[in-house]
């Protein structure tokens, strides 16, 4: 009896995101990511056309986290709550939430991507999709409670979790910045943190991915003004000019819409996950882009869209396009190769509005379209980003605010747990007393 934490994925590296979290004999699962660059090198492999790949053939791959290590808590599985839209905490839903008996419940723009995702992948799940507005409680069970505590990141409606339970709160923190200036949506929610804190937190599990990085992340309002001096700053009559960034992060392109306009350039918007999130969005009527922006999403569609506007002038439209880790089915990439017929001339504008994730196979890609762009003559403007993730002293705001009695770091590798475990020292807590640095597979009781 008691509280047991069990690190399914996602303490080892970046992504495959998925904790179980045992209250006396009920169980909720948080999150179910895929790992992205595994994910990306199986597809390739299988080829372009193929949309389903089998739960095996990605835990053959390491693409989904193993789920064996709960394979006994099957049936005590109350509740699957991601906490976001990002793939590294939904994308293995779709393979994985069949084998439980249990309804999924996140925020209204999760459930409308992980819809929207089982619809293109053509995947069917006997569990119910049940939303749960950020800031709300849900009654789990007579002795679990849910509530959606909102935080910033990099898409919308990201929540923090906790669950009160007769031992005290357990809050799930992945992923989160503390952002007190949002383009889109609200600021984080410190009161309910502070009550959290004053409740008492028995276990924390935290986003760490930045906790060697002795900085604050800044807002996102830094990110648009960086994006308004290159955008309006820089003199691009005549040229083409095309953007690339996160599909997902809404916020993002909010600015790069508004900035296009004020261009007095068309906006088109090309790519296969940006009409997903997009589409998402303007679902559950979070924004409203089409009113401001074309969106193709499909090959067929890309094609004759670029060809329109090479015959009417490619210095009238802005470009938003898929491919910012340089994923060679993406649509920049494609241009690039010619496998769509587009012209790219010296001195045409490529705006990586994104930061590279640190992992061999974004790397390889991305140092290959840009070579491939500087052999053409472009312009590249690269970094016009900030991070969606907590840096080293938003992670100490954190614990002041949040007093845990004990914490857990996640979502990192080595040097982000190491950091963060490094400033919980620092404030008083001590190692494998308090403070825990868990790996994939292992089970901790919390006392």
């Amino acid at each position: 009896m008691g509280v047991e934490i069990y690190a399914v994925g996602g303490y080892n590296e970046v992504g495959k995101n998925m904790t179980a979290v045992k209250v006396d004999d009920e169980v909720i699962i948080f999150d179910m990511g895929l790992h992205l660059p595994n994910y990306i090198r199986l597809t390739e492999e299988e080829g372009e056309d193929v949309l389903f790949v089998s739960a095996d053939d990605l835990k053959h791959a390491n693409a989904i986290p193993n789920d064996d290590l709960i394979a006994d808590l099957r049936k005590r599985v109350k509740a699957i709550i991601p906490t976001h839209a990002h793939l590294d905490h939904i994308g293995a839903v779709p393979y994985l939430a069949d084998k439980y008996n249990a309804p999924i419940l996140a925020t209204p723009y999760t459930c409308a991507v992980l819809k929207a995702i089982l619809k293109d992948e053509k995947i069917k799940i006997k569990n119910q999709i049940k939303t749960l507005s950020p800031n709300s409680v849900h009654k789990i069970s007579e002795n679990i409670t849910v509530e959606f505590v909102n935080v910033t990141h990099s898409t919308p409606q990201v929540v923090m979790v906790a669950l009160h339970t007769k031992y005290g709160v357990v809050l799930y923190a992945n992923d989160f910045k503390f952002d007190n200036h949002p383009v889109l949506g609200k600021k984080p929610n410190y009161d309910a943190l502070k009550r959290l804190g004053k409740k008492g937190i028995l276990v924390m599990i935290v986003d760490s991915l930045y906790g060697y990085s002795a900085s604050k992340t800044p807002s996102e309002n830094v990110a648009r003004e960086m994006l308004r001096d290159v955008m309006l700053g820089v003199d691009s009559k005549g040229k083409a000019v095309i953007v690339t960034t996160f599909s997902s992060h809404l916020a993002r392109l909010k600015s790069i819409i508004e900035f296009g306009k004020q261009m007095n350039r068309k906006v088109i918007l090309l790519g296969r996950s940006l009409r997903k999130y997009v589409g998402a969005g303007e679902e559950i009527n979070l924004v409203n882009f089409s009113k401001d922006a074309e969106i193709a999403g499909y090959s067929k569609q890309i094609k004759k869209k670029l060809k329109q506007i090479q015959a009417k002038g490619v210095h009238k439209y802005l470009l938003v396009v898929t491919g910012h880790q340089g994923e060679p089915k993406s649509t920049l990439s494609k241009m690039v190769k010619g496998a769509f017929d587009f012209k790219f001339k010296p001195e045409d504008h490529v705006i990586f509005s994104c930061a590279i994730i640190p992992n061999e196979i974004n790397k390889a890609n991305r140092a290959e379209l840009e070579s491939k762009l500087k052999h053409l003559g472009v312009r590249i403007f690269s970094d016009i980003h900030v991070s969606g993730h907590a840096a080293r002293e938003d992670l100490r705001d954190f614990v002041n605010l949040t007093k845990p009695k004990n914490i857990i770091p996640a979502h990192a590798e080595k040097p982000g747990v190491d950091g963060m475990i490094e400033l919980c020292q620092e404030m008083g807590y001590k190692k494998e007393k308090n403070v825990f640095f868990v790996k994939n597979g292992q089970r901790i009781k919390i006392k």
